[in-house]
């Protein structure tokens, strides 16, 4: 690991996070959620909120798949994704919800604004973003899709958006 030159998790705590928190509304996956911490590690997002039925580290199936990300990524409990988004937006955060809807901006038109600070929300495995929590988006990004299904697992729609929001940040 030395010779990668990677952060200690101190060193990731300290370090300048990118405006950027993760939401993730009523997932049931533990290894989704572990997959979440994983990914905002890699792209050292400032929090994950993890909401409603959302399991919470410490978890044995979480761990499996974050390899130790809970211990770098901060994360927070919140019982209700409307309530929480609420408060981001009061916080100054643009609420992106990420949802397959008749008013949805593709991913790869959607330009975020450089010091703009943004809350990601991702779905239930089943049922999606609650309606309650899409009201209260700014935007409700689509990611482009050519096959038959027209449907990512969280996980993975996670890592592309992330990684795109980033990319056009950087």
């Amino acid at each position: 690991m030395e010779e990668l030159n990677r952060d200690s998790v101190e060193e990731f705590k300290q370090k300048q996070k990118t405006p950027i928190v993760l939401v993730l509304d009523n997932v049931r996956s533990l290894n989704n959620v572990g997959s979440a911490f994983r990914t905002g590690d890699a792209f050292a997002v400032e929090k994950i909120y993890l909401c409603g039925i959302t399991g919470t580290p410490p978890n044995k199936e979480i761990n499996k798949t974050a390899l130790g990300a809970t211990e770098s990524v901060d994360w927070d409990h919140a019982s209700e994704t409307p309530e929480l988004l609420q408060k981001l937006k009061a916080d100054g955060f643009k609420i992106l919800a990420v949802e397959q809807v008749s008013n949805s901006v593709s991913l790869k038109a959607f330009q975020p604004e450089m010091g703009q600070k943004y809350a990601l929300v991702f779905g239930n495995e089943v049922f999606g973003v609650e309606e309650a929590a899409l009201a209260l988006a700014d935007t409700v990004l689509e990611i482009p899709q050519f096959g038959t299904k027209h449907s990512l697992n969280i996980s993975v729609a996670l890592g592309i958006v992330v990684w795109d929001l980033v990319s056009k940040l950087s």
